[in-house]
């Protein structure tokens, strides 16, 4: 009972952090929905009919997709407790052959969260579709288009929204002040949105708090206003629930009543950040936040205005501000702006999640994620696409300087991603869930047909504004599928190029080279093999590290892997090699590592684990060539052979030297310059210092204890991360567009984005780069 209790308030707490953040887009809509609506030829219809039917499509409209569609059905397609486009491919990866994501490997289904709960393709006979889009790569390519288009028109709904919420939040103020100019409101949206901007850069979690009671405040505000209005203007509006209205509507209206439906569908706008958001909260906390507060608010609002407009058409223009009481004009003003720049932010912040997560998916370029441990748990930030989202916000708002331009363009970006989400789930129900192809067929059929009737009335806005966001939509999708494109090649070359352990072994326990003290992490995307880049290096520069450890970071399809199951450590080689591979495995919504310190002994401490479990295993973990992998943190004497001593980054580093150390791998001048680089260094300042100590654990084998303190010993004497510096050409024999693709698209892109170093969080001081050349 206790517990039961204990879960139900826990429920409560959940849906009431959810205003703030999910449902602060869906409650801005009030402010312009009419205004667009009755902005074409439709203003010429000034009946209570018309009013009628209008409202009771924004009322069945918000009912089908907010209510049904999404609270209700989209919620459980979800990929363990994740919404979103990306949620949606990786379910649909996981369970048919559809992924085009490189080094996957057998070992990675067996991460816990791999499968769905209930949900496993083992031992399901497959539907005739999923076998034939299995085998056909296009069909493959085709739904990849599809994923990163639906991000594209996402990030693009990113650009529209702070915009046409902020300015028509303002554009109140000239109910009551009728001599100021619109140019004026205009320059404070403006100044409103260079503010929101700005502070991204410093996080929210100083005013996340107020988030929620804002968005409330502002949802029962407007419920309050829409009953004043049903009592003083039209009680009979609750007459326009009835769907009998709409058949009225369009039986009078005709044409101009189809292309009013792009200014009905702006009411669900902010549905898709529902699904998007969802991985901060849980299903049932959304349901209960919107079935009984957000939903009985939007729609007394709705009734309210349309009561309103009932009786005063000429206001139509106006008609949120227009309805409100004059007693509360000014308390409802403030609270619609700041309800607009609370919904602006939870935009602009699922925006930021987008990226990474294309980022992860090898989609998009190389950019730079921030994320601190005082911020919201899991929120990011990204400098390239703040200031991106900024210049094109501001661009659009100075050009339409109008809600009704910004409407044509926000209602076609919206629905086109709902239209994007409805054919994903489509094939969830039928890969994944192992329904019937009739039952993915008629959900695609209901919703689609919708959709698509309300796309094609939005085509008829495009010349007024509507090809903005399908122009920024396609450039988008064409940047992420050129870096896709490009990577994936990239990566193909180097597996096809990856050198044999035939000519590995044939050189002998030294590699033919100088080996010298130290630990060389070697970053490759090849998940077995040693990558061309290696032979390369020691062929031109005939000297390594004492160890060599082989590090390809790669992203799973699913949105997080775990502590213990992050880490796979095989040997390469025979033991006097000294060769190693750690893959590091990460979700799509994971956040890396920012500490290099912690990850060099996360990496230590798992290869010593694996030489504790290759010995205890009697031969099982053989590395006589590219061995297996082991998953060494799900061992339960992982780190206990260890002792951990920690230091501020302000002492010497001279002071950090292991007592059994031999000889450093560095001469006196290098050294007193890497110290001074250190303390100069203001990165350098705060920095952790951890170093290990191997405590006196009795081993069977005691060349085992000689191979870990070996291991300790290269640490101790210097890390250096290892990485391509890559230049990619086409061949010249590629045809003209393959030529153009990558000479000049892909090359554009790779030299105005982040360095990998960045990404991969590796010290400038310790980093090599190796020159590689590749031809496409």
């Amino acid at each position: 009972m206790a517990e039961c209790k204990n879960q139900r308030k826990h429920v409560l707490l959940l849906a009431y952090q959810s205003f703030g953040m999910v449902f602060s887009d869906l409650s801005i809509p009030p402010l312009y929905v009419y205004k667009c609506t009755f902005s074409g030829r439709l203003r010429h219809y000034q009946n209570e009919d018309t009013v009628f039917g209008a409202f009771s499509l924004v009322f069945w409209t918000l009912t089908l997709f907010s209510l049904f569609k999404y609270v209700g059905f989209m919620l459980c397609a979800n990929d363990n407790g994740e919404g979103g486009v990306f949620a949606l491919y990786s379910v649909i990866c996981r369970h048919a052959k559809f992924c085009l994501l490189p080094n996957q490997q057998a070992a990675d289904e067996e991460i816990s969260t791999y499968h769905s709960v209930g949900y496993s393709n083992r031992n399901v006979v497959s539907s005739r579709f999923k076998k034939f889009v299995e085998g056909h790569k296009k069909m493959k390519t085709a739904l990849l288009v599809l994923v990163l288009f639906g991000a594209a028109v996402f990030i693009t709904i990113a650009i529209f929204t702070p915009a046409i919420s902020i300015l028509s939040s303002v554009e109140g103020l000239q109910v009551r002040a009728k001599n100021l100019h619109h140019g004026m409101l205009v320059i404070i949206a403006l100044f409103l949105l260079i503010g929101l901007f700005v502070l991204q850069h410093y996080g929210m979690h100083r005013v996340a708090f107020i988030f929620a009671p804002i968005v409330i405040l502002w949802l029962l505000s407007i419920a309050f206003v829409g009953i004043y209005n049903i009592i003083k203007w039209n009680p009979r509006v609750y007459q326009a629930l009835s769907p009998y209205y709409i058949y009225k509507f369009f039986g009078e209206t005709g044409k101009d009543g189809w292309i009013s439906l792009g200014g009905i569908l702006l009411c669900i706008t902010g549905t898709e950040v529902i699904f998007a958001g969802l991985g901060h909260f849980t299903a049932s906390s959304i349901r209960v936040a919107f079935s009984f507060v957000v939903y009985p608010c939007l729609v007394l609002q709705y009734m309210g205005q349309a009561a309103f407009l009932s009786q005063n058409f000429s206001s139509v223009s106006t008609s949120f501000h227009s309805s409100i009481p004059d007693s509360l004009f000014w308390p409802v003003t403030v609270m619609a702006t700041l309800a607009a720049i609370v919904a602006s932010q939870a935009v602009v912040s699922a925006t930021f999640s987008i990226a990474k997560q294309c980022h992860a998916l090898g989609c998009f370029p190389r950019i730079k994620i921030v994320h601190k441990s005082k911020w919201v748990h899991r929120q990011t930030y990204v400098p390239e696409i703040n200031w991106a989202l900024m210049i094109l916000c501001l661009a659009v708002t100075v050009g339409s300087q109008d809600t009704i331009h910004l409407g044509n363009a926000y209602g076609i970006a919206c629905i086109t991603g709902i239209f994007v989400t409805t054919c994903l789930t489509s094939m969830i129900i039928d890969f994944v869930w192992h329904k019937n192809l009739v039952v993915a067929l008629l959900y695609f059929s209901f919703f689609g047909i919708i959709e698509i009737i309300f796309v094609s009335s939005s085509c008829m806005r495009i010349p007024k504004g509507g090809w903005v966001p399908l122009v920024l939509s396609a450039v988008f999708m064409s940047v992420m599928y050129v870096w896709h494109y490009g990577s994936r090649k990239k990566y193909l070359y180097d597996l096809h190029n990856k050198a044999s352990m035939k000519w590995i072994l044939t050189l002998g326990s030294d590699l033919g080279i100088v080996r010298i003290p130290g630990i060389g992490l070697v970053y490759t995307e090849l998940a077995s093999g040693v990558p061309a880049m290696f032979s390369q290096f020691i062929t031109d520069l005939p000297t390594f590290y004492q160890v060599v450890v082989f590090i390809c970071v790669k992203t799973v399809p699913i949105p997080y892997v775990s502590q213990k199951e992050r880490y796979l450590i095989g040997r390469i080689g025979p033991k006097p090699y000294k060769m190693y591979r750690c893959i590091v495995r990460y979700g799509y919504k994971d956040v890396h590592e920012n500490d290099d310190y912690d990850f060099e002994n996360a990496i230590v401490m798992s290869v010593a684990e694996f030489i504790q479990l290759e010995a205890e295993g009697g031969g099982t973990l053989d590395g006589s060539v590219d061995g297996r992998l082991a998953v060494v943190r799900s061992s339960e004497n992982f780190g206990k052979r260890f002792m951990m001593s920690e230091s501020d980054g302000n002492k010497e580093s001279s002071s950090w030297s292991y007592p059994a150390s031999g000889s450093s791998s560095r001469s006196a001048a290098l050294q007193k310059l890497k110290s001074m680089y250190e303390l100069e260094s203001p990165e350098f300042c705060n920095r952790r210092r951890i170093q290990l100590k191997l405590l006196d654990t009795t081993y069977k084998d005691s060349r085992v204890k000689e191979e870990i303190l070996e291991l300790l010993e290269a640490k101790d004497a210097g890390v250096a991360y290892v990485i391509g510096h890559s230049h990619i050409k086409a061949k010249w024999n590629a045809t003209f567009w393959k030529r153009l693709l990558i000479n000049v698209f892909l090359s554009f892109l790779r030299k105005n984005c982040r360095s990998p170093s960045v990404g991969l969080n590796i010290p400038h001081i310790s980093l090599i780069e190796v020159g590689m050349n590749y031809y496409l």
